[in-house]
């Protein structure tokens, strides 16, 4: 029996996706979707704020800031509050809005924040700053925490030690891992794992088509579709010497397979999922081996038009 709801992140099940099933090799993806806040990012939530209490960072009954396109807010509001932080959410207002009611659901205090350049369903880079800047701005004036998500290394750690030694054990092998780059911290930190497992495996970052900064190619399309990566920016903790290469993937590509997924395979995820799963089919057809990739969260924060081919 678990203590509490805090428990239950991690360890979450590999399944193999038939619907996309390659002509050689097999995708095998990780139900991030299935951690209590619907997400991949409840792991590194949950680290952050340990160890930030740990180092007396946070003290009890302390407000907890963040600025959030929804998956990092929502693995927050579930672990501040079991520890009993009152957490304060700045969401671009790009985002869907099905993201603030999840949020306000588990018991957040929404802020929403103007977009700057981008419009409903398409968050560029200056709407993210503009969150972040007034998420800084709260933790200035009202004493909270701000965790800052993209600067903070424990991103990197929950990963390394969570996602990467979980296909360490389940997949010993393992040939290829592929994953799309918000923080960076899924991608950098499991590869490290999973290179000191096998020097081999083949690492990919998945990037929106038309914003393949990583890739070393200009921005040319900052409105991409798919929500939560692809910000034209190099995150702070980016380890390019764990990426063996990059892929990029079109918004129809990513849509369409996120349908698949849904009507073919029962897994109702969202756009970013879409893309890791065309991304780690191409992969798996090309080294003829075990592909693994994260189905990154649930679909139902998003609105019917961000899944709309």
């Amino acid at each position: 029996m678990a203590a509490n709801i805090l428990d239950l992140i991690g360890n979450t099940a590999l399944v193999e996706i038939q619907c996309a099933q390659p002509k050689r090799g097999a995708v095998l993806a990780k139900a991030e979707f299935l951690n209590p806040g619907g997400s991949i990012k409840d792991r590194a939530a949950l680290q952050i704020i340990k160890q930030a209490k740990e180092r007396g960072e946070i003290t009890d009954g302390c407000s907890v800031v963040e600025m959030t396109s929804g998956n990092m807010g929502a693995g927050l509001a579930v672990v501040c509050g079991v520890m009993g932080h009152p957490f304060i959410a700045t969401m671009s207002s790009g985002n869907s809005p099905e993201r603030a009611t999840m949020l306000r659901g588990l018991g957040a205090q929404v802020v929403k924040v103007a977009q700057v350049n981008g419009s409903p369903g398409q968050v560029t880079g200056q709407d993210i700053a503009a969150a972040v800047d007034e998420a800084k701005h709260i933790a200035q004036t009202q004493g909270a925490f701000y965790v800052d998500q993209f600067n903070r290394v424990e991103g990197f750690d929950a990963h390394y030690s969570g996602i990467g030694a979980e296909i360490v054990a389940d997949v010993p092998n393992i040939m290829g891992f592929a994953a799309c780059v918000g923080t960076g911290a899924t991608l950098c930190g499991a590869a490290m794992r999973l290179k000191e497992h096998n020097p081999d495996v083949v690492c990919v970052a998945v990037e929106p088509a038309g914003a393949e900064v990583l890739a070393g190619r200009p921005l040319v399309k900052p409105k991409h579709r798919i929500q939560g990566i692809g910000y034209g920016v190099i995150p702070p903790h980016w380890h390019a010497e764990m990426i063996d290469r990059y892929d990029a993937v079109t918004d129809e590509e990513a849509l369409e397979m996120t349908a698949r997924l849904g009507s073919q395979e029962g897994l109702y995820v969202g756009v970013s999922s879409g893309a890791n799963v065309v991304a780690a089919t191409r992969l798996a057809e090309e080294l003829g081996g075990a592909v693994v990739t994260v189905l990154c969260d649930s679909g139902l924060k998003y609105s019917e038009c961000d899944l709309a081919q």
